[in-house]
């Protein structure tokens, strides 16, 4: 099969496994209301948490994040064995993550992305993903705002990129999946000016 056949196909793949919402699979088994009606009605961990089922939220966040982690595993570790080239596996990375964040099984409206991210740094380099995560578990248990970890952490990645690698085409790659999640924290962004954003294990509104 030729290389950009099964470029495509790894990188559709990784898309839809980046589509599959853990956050509903989490409320299902765990009996719990479908996330998209209560707190800030997003498929993801932290709105999981505002149920007050920690377990769930967990699960959730497991999931999220081992779907980016195991799609870009496995793309770097098949690609020479298949010829395909490092794009391809740059691809993936951007497949799953934006598969989150736009699910062809949720009418494209998914989670903010920052458990997938955090999957997809790990994979792509270890000491890069740990470094971000440090800052967002960081910021996030100091001053108890998921979304302001976020923003922290995804500013943080591509520097931490740079720093490591210099000019290395996976800069590109962290640099667009950090301009994503902090496009889809905007609104939290604004509700942190306003001094109206919850913080982490807030109840549901």
């Amino acid at each position: 099969m030729p290389s950009t056949l099964l470029s495509l196909l790894a990188i559709l793949a990784a898309y839809l496994l980046g589509s599959v919402p853990f956050a509903l699979v989490a409320s299902r088994v765990f009996g719990l209301a479908d996330p998209r009606s209560y707190g800030s009605k997003n498929p993801g961990a932290t709105n999981v948490l505002r149920s007050g089922h920690k377990g769930a939220a967990l699960f959730t966040l497991v999931g999220d994040a081992l779907k980016g982690w195991l799609a870009v595993f496995l793309a770097a570790h098949y690609a020479p064995l298949y010829g395909l080239p490092p794009l391809a596996v740059g691809l993936v990375a951007l497949a799953v993550f934006f598969g989150h964040l736009y699910p062809v099984f949720l009418g494209f409206r998914g989670g903010k992305g920052v458990a997938t991210a955090a999957g997809v740094l790990l994979a792509i380099d270890p000491w890069l993903g740990l470094a971000t995560l440090a800052t967002w578990l960081l910021v996030a248990f100091t001053l108890r705002y998921s979304s302001l970890a976020a923003l922290v952490a995804a500013a943080a990645a591509p520097l931490y990129a740079i720093l490591s690698w210099g000019n290395d085409g996976r800069v590109l790659v962290i640099g667009i999946i950090a301009m994503a999640l902090i496009g889809k924290h905007w609104q939290n962004l604004q509700r942190l000016l306003a001094g109206s954003e919850p913080r982490i294990g807030g109840k549901r509104q």
